[in-house]
């Protein structure tokens, strides 16, 4: 007897690919493993044996194995039509069977995975009558009736761990392999290929230009259903993007406590090439893909995010200064807070949409370099001389593609304006204010972020989301813009606000936004709203109720006695909006769950209030629905062990399916504390929509 192996069952109809997928994936695996295989076809009573062999293979074959045990079944001769000799197949570390009727209902609580494979119906014939010839042709139609009526009363696919479209390409192996260590069942056994995979060689070259970003992001992810763009709109004139004289309303702090700092990277990245895949998150399982296969992972992300990430796994040139060394990069949404003490609310558009990047452009926006980023891998070269000639393209001047010529005056960029609709009307919104401020007087809060949303719908032929990025970029520089692109969702973002860094080398800050104010055109008035919100008692208060949370839900993780405040209530300056910042550093205590650290601080407490779990309670009382993307976190997940995330806040929603017209969704809200006055807080969040609703030529919903 043997210890009890991990099975994993490939699945799917005939001709779909399963016997040379099994094959090439137990020769791979054999690399580290003992590995053993069994077709279902060999035991099989028949043509109409489909029943007869599902119940033959888990009495004769699963059983025994799943206990450690050799499994003697009897084999089907196909030849004679009649039973064959006995055979014997011996346990291993991982036992691989596969056939129709592989994962079947009857034999899933004996299996570790269950993989189904699909390939086009025109696909599967071919390659099935290719392989038996004329012994098959004569009973394919009755062979596949049998399988129809089988997955109808048993949907196996419904109960897949890995789902790969197994076309004739050969890429199926690869694509599942990568994908299998994410599975529960198969972390573990599969630790030596998750260790060779984290030694990962990171190749970097670094170009002395400045480019147009917007151009180099085009040319190279213009065409990727899934890209990213971490931008850092908010910096120097002298890289042409914004005019100079757009630069005297930005705030002048220096440093990383200040926008300057803040605003140094732009990272650009595609999930292209052998490592790229992508992660989307929804209500308890966590769907992650890799070129032709999907596995689903069912438990919290926050968990499945500690498997993916926080332990140093790169090398980085001395020179190289960004936190972002390649890894995971995407947007968290608000209703994540299910696993950080809120309540379960199902969002339309995905908890979290992440993309692993093999390969990256960085822009050092200070030191005027490009860093061009990715993992050794063979293709690499090809892509460095690809991203080298798309850089040189965007060196030589010119609008950047899909920008049109009023967009970077920042005027609207979509006609007809969208129209947008409030969920909450003006009365109601003071109503909930109201009520907001009695959960208060009931001692129950002391402050409450209350937000709405505004939506709209345009035609699909309509509206061009890359052109309104580049307008909201142009007309609302940012230190933390960002411009996510993720399938049939696109995140179009000038987040002036960072919820978390984590640093490699263990530093954490926090930096947040509570306090806002309008600009002025006239600079006398401008420069006394700006008085006017470094003075205000009530803001401040607001201010500082934030960061003593901030404080406590850095402290879970955090090395006594290195919590500071090195700013606190300073005034910073957008091309829209005043706002109050402060900054939170400390330690990250060593050997820390990077991923628990980031949960124990999500969402980001400027967005909740405080105390935060009482809080957020309140909230989902009063807000009828759920936020989705905003409010939540927009940033990456570093090879390095690094994050640095922003809050989705001043970020615009757009969600394009296949069909229909395209769905716009802005999220806005403000502080509630004891002394909010109900019309200065409406117009408060009339202020925040300003600079997204101006920039489409539409106007905040009429009461």
């Amino acid at each position: 007897m043997s210890p009890a192996p991990v099975i994993v069952a490939i699945d799917g109809r005939s001709g779909a690919g399963k016997t040379t997928l099994a094959v090439e994936l137990a020769v791979r695996l054999r690399a580290h493993h003992k590995v053993s295989l069994f077709h279902l076809e060999d035991i099989y009573p028949g043509w109409n044996g489909l029943a007869a062999g599902i119940e033959r293979y888990v009495a004769t074959v699963l059983e025994p194995l799943s206990r450690g045990e050799a499994a003697t079944w009897t084999s089907w001769d196909w030849e004679n039509h009649y039973d064959g000799p006995a055979r014997v197949t011996l346990p291993a570390e991982i036992v691989i069977v596969e056939g129709v009727g592989a994962a079947a209902a009857a034999a899933r609580p004996f299996l570790g995975a269950v993989i189904w494979a699909e390939s086009p119906d025109d696909v599967r014939r071919t390659r099935a009558l290719d392989r038996d010839g004329s012994t098959y042709e004569p009973f394919w139609d009755q062979w596949a009736a049998q399988e129809s009526a089988w997955l109808a009363a048993d949907p196996v696919p419904d109960h897949a761990d890995l789902c790969v479209h197994n076309l004739a390409d050969g890429g199926a192996p690869a694509d599942v392999l990568h994908l299998l260590p994410h599975l529960p069942a198969l972390s573990t056994v599969l630790a030596p290929e998750v260790a060779a995979r984290h030694a990962y060689t990171l190749r970097a070259e670094r170009l002395e230009c400045r480019p147009d970003a917007p151009a180099l992001f085009h040319t190279l992810y213009g065409g990727s259903p899934q890209a990213v763009w971490l931008d850092s709109s908010q910096h120097s004139p002298q890289d042409g993007q914004f005019p100079a004289e757009r630069v005297g309303e930005l705030s002048a702090e220096g440093g990383e406590g200040g926008t300057a700092g803040r605003s140094r990277f732009s990272i650009m990245a595609d999930d292209g090439g052998a490592f790229g895949q992508s992660a989307t998150h929804s209500s308890g399982a966590t769907r992650v893909s890799s070129g032709s296969a999907t596995a689903q992972v069912t438990g919290p992300f926050f968990r499945w995010l500690n498997t993916v990430w926080g332990t140093p796994s790169v090398t980085v040139p001395e020179d190289y200064s960004c936190g972002f060394t390649l890894g995971w990069l995407g947007t968290l949404g608000y209703e994540l807070k299910r696993e950080t003490g809120g309540s379960d609310v199902e969002s339309p558009t995905p908890d979290a949409a992440l993309i692993f990047a093999g390969r990256a452009i960085v822009l050092d926006h200070t030191a005027g370099a490009v860093w061009l980023l990715a993992l050794d891998e063979p293709e690499a070269d090809a892509w460095f001389a690809r991203a080298r000639a798309a850089v040189d393209d965007s060196l030589e001047g010119g609008r950047a593609p899909g920008l049109p010529p009023e967009a970077g005056a920042g005027t609207a960029v979509v006609r007809p304006a969208p129209a947008f609709r409030s969920r909450d009307s003006g009365v109601e919104y003071r109503r909930k204010i109201g009520a907001a401020q009695a959960q208060i007087a009931e001692g129950n809060s002391y402050e409450v972020c209350l937000t709405t949303t505004l939506t709209a719908a345009v035609p699909a032929g309509g509206f061009d989301p890359w052109a309104t990025y580049l307008a909201l970029r142009h007309r609302n520089p940012a230190p933390f813009a960002s411009y996510l692109r993720l399938g049939g969702l696109t995140v179009a973002s000038t987040s002036p606000e960072r919820f978390l860094k984590i640093a490699a080398d263990g530093g954490m800050r926090a930096e947040p936004i509570k306090g806002t104010r309008r600009r002025a055109a006239d600079p006398e008035e401008d420069a006394w709203l700006r008085t006017d919100l470094a003075t205000s008692v009530k803001d401040r208060a607001e201010n500082i109720m934030i960061v003593d949370l901030l404080r406590n839900d850095l402290s879970h993780f955090a090395v006594p006695g290195t919590m500071t405040v090195s700013r606190l209530c300073a005034i910073e300056s957008y091309a829209t909006v005043h706002q109050m910042v402060s900054t939170i550093d400390a330690r990250l205590l060593p050997g820390s769950s990077r991923a628990e650290a980031v949960a124990a601080c999500f969402p980001a407490g400027s967005m909740t209030g405080a105390p935060k779990i009482s809080t957020m309670a309140i909230l989902d009382s009063l807000e009828d629905g759920p936020r989705g993307i905003y409010s939540g976190a927009i940033g990456y997940f570093s090879l390095n062990g690094a994050t640095d995330l922003a809050v989705a806040i001043r970020t615009l929603v757009i969600s394009h399916p296949g069909e229909g017209p395209v769905e716009l969704s802005l999220g806005v809200g403000g502080a509630i504390t004891a002394d909010s006055i109900p019309d200065d807080e409406y117009d408060e969040i009339r202020t925040k929509a300003y600079g997204v609703l101006s920039t489409l030529g539409s106007d905040f919903p009429r009461d």
